[in-house]
């Protein structure tokens, strides 16, 4: 999670727009439409407007964001005996997910209910959650030997919470943009949904609403926010901040439910007083954003060797999710104690990242391609304007 810093003095470039939005946040790349160039084909023709390039910012951001998520999941197990690997788990779950959040708001601020538009949301959000769902639940009625478990598209199970939330807050795109103060409202819905134990499971409404801040928050960032956190004293300032952060979790961890960083309960669910909702929901917000801000302090603006995985995050990290549970189902960490010492954990961590970046790769993004961006065009109607062009043409 290096950059090389630029000799002092040298002017650095402004970031790039954002981009039409991808489905989701880790994100595939936009589907085609019939007759468009393929990817990284040069654009000819008079009056052709050459392909906008992706920003390679966010796809470092994605990708190194995917890698923490992966390795999070992989400290899990260890966190009952290793402190030095709970304290790790509560930094990164302190900014993995909201720093995906927030990527997903800025690049939802274009969305406005366009056909085009609500066609992707269904294909890049709704289709991978059914198939996702029914698949990881199949899965764990083989590998758990649970055949009971059952198959419900209203009571999302493990990483599939991700699509039902992302599927929410787009289509509240358009109310955010209308509302006077968006960001505070949103933060009182956290915490009314912190405080509310009546709320239910049903489409894992808790963390809809209580990673909603989020999503707000980057919906009204534009690309001078991000510039300001890359600057050199705020990577610098972020070091130590990164390291006090680590030793309060240090000392933290045997002290504090972590369940806190999931945001998926109430406050009396988790046995706190109501009150402690409100007061946790800003604390992990605040924290959250000082630690998302670290985290993009260090993200590469250039090309680095896995630019081009930041494309595939969405296929990592719903399929890393099957050797995440599978580990457990399997008693992997049970069986093979030496997993438990410290070359165990630092082979974990390394075994991890290895897995979620071939996940993330062009090849796997073409064998699950289906599932992850079907094209779908049967189950559309044919836009008029569309229609009536191709008649001029005939």
């Amino acid at each position: 999670m290096t950059n090389s810093l630029r000799p002092h003095g040298h002017q650095r470039a402004p970031l790039p727009s954002a981009q039409t939005p991808a489905p989701g946040v880790p994100s595939p790349r936009p589907p085609r439409t019939p007759g468009s160039p393929q990817p990284g084909a040069a654009a000819t023709g008079p009056g052709t407007k050459p392909a906008k390039q992706r920003d390679a910012f966010f796809d470092n951001a994605k990708y190194l964001a995917i890698v923490f998520v992966a390795m999070g999941h992989a400290w899990e197990p260890l966190t009952d005996h290793s402190r030095a690997a709970e304290a790790l788990y509560m930094v990164v779950y302190t900014f993995h997910m909201p720093a995906f959040i927030l990527i997903s708001g800025y690049f939802s601020r274009s969305f406005d209910m366009r056909t085009d538009r609500l066609q992707r949301l269904v294909t890049g959000i709704a289709v991978p959650y059914i198939l996702f769902e029914v698949a990881y639940s199949l899965f764990k009625k083989w590998a758990d030997d649970d055949p009971s478990h059952p198959i419900s598209l209203l009571d999302p199970w493990y990483l599939t919470w991700f699509l039902v939330a992302l599927f929410v807050w787009r289509m509240t795109v358009p109310l955010w943009k209308v509302v006077r103060w968006p960001v505070p409202l949103a933060l009182a819905i956290a915490m009314l949904a912190s405080v509310s134990p009546d709320i239910g499971d049903d489409l894992d409404l808790q963390r809809v609403l209580q990673f909603l801040p989020f999503f707000v928050v980057g919906l009204f960032m534009k690309p001078e926010h991000f510039q300001l956190m890359r600057r050199r004293e705020v990577r610098i300032l972020s070091v130590p901040v990164l390291l006090g952060a680590l030793a309060f979790a240090y000392w933290a961890g045997p002290r504090m439910n972590s369940a806190w960083f999931y945001h998926r309960d109430s406050a009396q669910e988790l046995g706190a007083p109501w009150w402690a909702g409100v007061v946790m929901t800003l604390a992990m917000f605040g924290c959250s954003m000082v630690l998302t801000s670290c985290f993009f302090a260090w993200v590469p603006r250039r090309r680095m060797w896995f630019t081009v995985l930041g494309a595939g995050t969405l296929y990592g990290y719903l399929l890393h999710g099957f050797l995440a549970k599978g580990s457990r189902f399997w008693g992997w960490y049970d069986d093979y104690a030496w997993l438990n010492q410290p070359l165990g954990e630092i082979f974990l961590t390394v075994a991890a990242a290895a897995v979620i970046t071939v996940l993330c790769t062009p090849p796997v993004q073409r064998a699950f391609r289906f599932a992850m961006e079907p094209k779908m065009e049967w189950a559309f109607k044919r836009d008029a304007a569309e229609l009536a062009r191709e008649r001029a043409k005939s």
